[in-house]
This record gives C-alpha cells, sequence and structure tokens, in this order.
C-alpha cells in the first residue's frame, strides 16, 4: 500500500518507519530538512520537504493514488487542512488527521475527516490507570 505521512516529529517518523517496516510504499512530507533528522540515512521511503498543504507538494509526494494519508504534524489546522485536501483534492479514501484540541477534533469528525486527539487518549488510559488495582 501507498500511504503519505504529513509531519516529521516523534509521531510521524516512527509511523513511516512502522509503515516501511511493514513493506509500505511512505512518502513523509515536512516543512524543512532538518525534520527528517529523525528517520534513518536508510530510510527507504521518500522525503519531501514543504508544506502539508501544498498541491504540489503533495502531488511531489505521490498523493494522488494513495491508500491513505496521515497528517501528523504538531499544527492541527494544517492536519485538517491536509486531510481535507488529501480527500477533496486527491481521492485518498482513508485520511486521518491528529488534533490536540477537543473540540476541534470532534467538530471535524462529525465533518467526517477521522481524527484522532492524544488528549482524549491519554486522558482515558491515565484514568484507566488510576482506577485499576494493579
Amino acid at each position: 500500500m501507498r500511504y503519505v505521512v504529513i509531519g516529521c516529529g516523534k509521531v510521524g517518523s516512527r509511523l513511516a518507519l512502522n509503515l516501511v517496516d511493514d513493506g509500505h510504499e511512505v512518502a513523509v512530507v515536512a516543512g524543512n530538512v532538518d525534520a527528517f533528522r529523525r528517520l534513518p540515512s536508510d530510510f527507504a521511503g521518500s522525503l519531501v520537504v514543504g508544506s502539508g498543504v501544498d498541491e504540489d507538494v503533495l502531488e511531489r509526494a505521490g498523493t494522488r493514488g494513495a491508500d491513505a494519508l496521515a497528517a501528523v504534524s504538531e499544527d492541527d489546522n494544517l492536519n485538517i487542512m491536509a486531510a481535507e485536501l488529501g480527500r477533496s483534492k486527491f481521492g485518498v479514501r482513508n485520511v486521518v488527521a491528529r488534533v490536540y484540541d477537543i473540540e476541534l477534533a470532534e467538530f471535524y469528525a462529525g465533518q467526517g475527516i477521522r481524527t484522532v486527539c492524544p488528549t482524549v487518549t491519554l486522558v482515558s488510559r491515565v484514568r484507566d490507570a488510576l482506577e485499576s488495582e494493579s
């Protein structure tokens, strides 16, 4: 499968590595070349420098025809816009946006953009740990 990952921070780089290790074709988009330092020099995917909301950058990353796009940069708005562009402009059916802001995540999930909200996930996991008897 072909994946596009927007963002190359802790999450984006780890996601890209996991996908490549599973044998997938992966393109990583990041705003500057320094962001790619989290990836090994022999990374088997492609690296594209530019904004994840720039249509030319997304085209160079192979978004058209990609099986999935994960927008996991540190910027909620960029992630939402990249996911929507991937879905509406490039026809990617499986798009996911990481959104820290709970209300924003819920709003865009209601608009049909799948969101992952680390805030909600962490609160749930911490609460479960607090309430467990182990």
